[in-house]
């Protein structure tokens, strides 16, 4: 792992005792977690992280900051980025959307297969203990936090933690900040719903799945990236052009700056399945998507994990 200046995953307080975990630069498997500290200490951790290193630094930081282990632990959804870290925190009670655990359990350790040469370390999959299937309100030390399913969207089981009081969102990765949006296991409509109920809960800082923690605009700046692939989508189908096609003739557009933009051709194919009527969140071939988007990005993506 670097050690470079700006790429060492640090927390850093964004509201009382409300700190974001953020591993730069937040590309592929480079997530933000999050953690809450309340009264007496209590905590609640948002998230872990890919590999085993990454997790036992993110144990080493909040056991820095909040003096104990985190009591509890939300997985906003399903993917090993977030959830695989979950394992070096056994005194927290995981907390998640009820397909969360379901997706979990699926997929497995299955991520490390798509980057073999990721030191992943000792893994070890620890399912939520707790789900629920709308919304769920915990109280952490005195600290209310909201969690509240909104998906099909970044997938079908997405959570995000709402912190009233601090007027704090956590978003997982419905939101990407300076890093492509990717929906191919959830929705571009839903994703564009979910951008307007985020909008709602009225936050003055937005935590991101992935990037440098920001406000309100991060929302505004997804928003537009799902409106633009709409567009295109819609452009692409009644050309008769394949989603690879289509991004080979026109590229990320004005969203070139992202990081990880070849998320355009997964994200296209959710696009294109639903200008054709298939329902968000139904299922697509992921294994195949994920070659196709190497094929354009001339190799596999890269993950610094």
């Amino acid at each position: 792992m670097t050690s470079a200046v700006g790429t060492v995953p640090h927390l850093v307080e964004v509201a009382d005792g409300v700190h974001a975990y953020v591993q730069p630069d937040g590309g592929w498997c480079l997530n933000n977690a999050g953690l809450v500290v309340g009264d007496g200490g209590e905590s609640l951790l948002v998230d872990t992280a890919a590999t085993e290193l990454r997790a036992r630094l993110l144990r080493t930081e909040v056991l820095r900051r909040s003096g104990a282990p985190p009591r509890t632990l939300v997985n906003t959804h399903f993917h090993g980025d977030h959830t695989f870290g979950n394992s070096h925190f056994p005194e927290a009670l995981i907390v998640a959307h009820e397909r969360t655990r379901t997706e979990m359990a699926a997929a497995g350790l299955h991520l490390t297969g798509l980057w073999p040469d990721v030191r992943w370390g000792d893994l070890e999959l620890a399912l939520p203990q707790l789900t629920y299937r709308d919304s769920l309100t915990l109280h952490i030390g005195g600290v209310r936090a909201d969690l509240v399913h909104l998906g099909p969207a970044h997938t079908t089981n997405d959570t995000v933690v709402w912190l009233p009081e601090r007027r704090v969102l956590f978003t997982g990765d419905l939101v990407m900040s300076g890093v492509t949006p990717f929906c191919l296991m959830g929705s571009v409509s839903g994703s564009l719903r979910a951008m307007r109920r985020l909008r709602a809960f009225g936050a003055e800082t937005v935590v991101p799945g992935h990037g440098p923690v920001g406000g309100p605009e991060l929302i505004d700046h997804d928003e537009a990236y799902f409106r633009w692939l709409d567009e295109r989508a819609r452009h692409g189908v009644a050309a008769g052009l394949t989603p690879l096609q289509l991004a080979r003739e026109g590229g990320p557009g004005p969203f070139g700056e992202l990081l990880d933009s070849e998320r355009l051709v997964p994200n296209l194919h959710r696009a294109y399945a639903e200008v054709r009527g298939a329902a968000p969140g139904s299922p697509l071939d992921v294994g195949a998507l994920f070659k196709e988007m190497s094929t354009f990005h001339g190799g596999l993506p890269a993950c610094h994990a």
